[in-house]
């Protein structure tokens, strides 16, 4: 497993399509997945912070495992089927359940777990943006211009069946 932070939600041109934008933490790799627009929403809104006025659909999953007793202590995206992406929510004392990866990164954000990606799934559809050792070695840093114009056109250009 891989463990991804969460760059961000953007949308496909020009059919408005959320992408949800994942990096490798160890290398300049990134897995795009196409989500619904709700989760778009739910995840964004976490990113940025903002705490909504009553809670939305992944904050009140959050609040009942809580209150339940239960501790998530990871989510993971660990199968990409017929272009169909897979994950599970991972709990403490609990068995894993089955996610869609979209739900599984909201529930993530707002949690502030970690979230990882199955090697294989991020070998198969991640997207290298660098041949450069330097930015391969400390992802971490943030993009250059001419890295970002790369990746925008990757997004504007790639295809959800271009994963099946």
């Amino acid at each position: 497993m891989r463990q991804v932070d969460v760059v961000g939600v953007r949308l496909e041109l020009p059919s408005n399509q959320p992408v949800l934008i994942l990096r490798d933490q160890l290398a300049a790799r990134y897995l795009p997945l196409w989500i619904g627009t709700a989760e778009a929403t739910a995840i964004s809104l976490a990113l940025d912070g903002v705490i909504p006025a009553r809670p939305l659909t992944h904050d009140l999953l959050a609040a009942a495992i809580t209150q339940l007793g239960g501790q998530v202590t990871s989510v993971s995206i660990s199968e990409l089927v017929e272009g169909t992406f897979y994950a599970t929510i991972n709990f403490l004392n609990h068995d894993s359940m089955s996610a869609r990866p979209s739900d599984a990164v909201a529930l993530a954000v707002r949690s502030d777990i970690p979230v990882f990606v199955a090697q294989d799934v991020m070998d198969f559809a991640g997207m290298d943006l660098a041949e450069d050792d330097d930015l391969a070695t400390d992802a971490s840093e943030d993009l250059s211009e001419a890295e970002l114009d790369e990746f925008r056109a990757f997004l504007d250009d790639i295809q959800p069946e271009d994963f099946s």
